[in-house]
């Protein structure tokens, strides 16, 4: 199946070559590409793309803003958002939107293609190792202050969800937590599709960030 790509990034010499590396992909197709974050949100709209590419930092409305725009709406398209900054406040309001990541502009072009894969796929782009400077970043202050467990919705995860989602939040993989738990990698993920489903989280890195508002780490 063809992923349909939609890229959003002010500077045209970037768009432009980012663009004809996405046409050499046989699985890639990119049905648009504008220069602002409004344009972005119209097109989305209209195109319904499986990943829209947002840069950051656009005139008229910002990659964050307009994927809070998008996402607030119940889109299913997945928004990666790329930066030239590697901060971790853009990291967490991008994330908390239910973006599928960030990637950094000085990335090689495979790998933000490939990124693009694992965002079609459902998958979230932070890396445990990210995910642990992130919850440091949080305990330093960085984000806001955490908000009470909803009872009603942990209530809902059995006892072993729950520990799914601590060791989730705690950056492992499912590899990982399979050995830890002494289940089988199958079983992790159809736990951890129901720690998303019944905590109406869109991925992982979601967890991440209700876990820790939750004061559950």
């Amino acid at each position: 199946m063809t992923i349909r790509v939609l890229l959003a990034d002010d500077h045209e010499f970037f768009r432009s070559g980012f663009r004809s590396a996405l046409e050499t992909q046989p699985d890639l197709e990119c049905v648009g590409d504008v220069g602002d974050g409004r344009e972005a949100v119209t097109e989305i709209e209209r195109l319904r793309p499986d990943v829209a590419v947002l840069d950051v930092r656009m005139p008229r409305m910002d990659g964050l803003a307009a994927a809070e725009a998008v996402l607030g709406r119940g889109s299913a398209t997945r928004i990666i958002l790329l930066t030239t900054y590697d901060d971790d406040s853009y990291i967490y309001r991008g994330l908390r939107a239910g973006a599928s990541g960030f990637c950094l502009k000085s990335m090689p072009t495979e790998e933000l293609l490939g990124a693009i894969r694992v965002a079609a796929r459902g998958d979230a782009l932070i890396d445990p190792s990210v995910t642990a400077r992130l919850v440091t970043r949080f305990t330093d202050g960085l984000a806001p202050a955490p908000a009470p467990a909803s009872s009603t919705q942990l209530d809902r995860l059995t006892g072993r969800e729950r520990e799914i989602l601590l060791e989730m939040a705690r950056g492992r993989s499912n590899a990982e937590i399979a050995s830890r738990l002494y289940v089988g990698e199958q079983t992790v993920k159809t736990h951890v599709s129901h720690v998303l489903t019944k905590l109406g989280l869109r991925d992982r890195v979601q967890a991440v960030i209700y876990a820790y508002e939750n004061s559950l780490l």
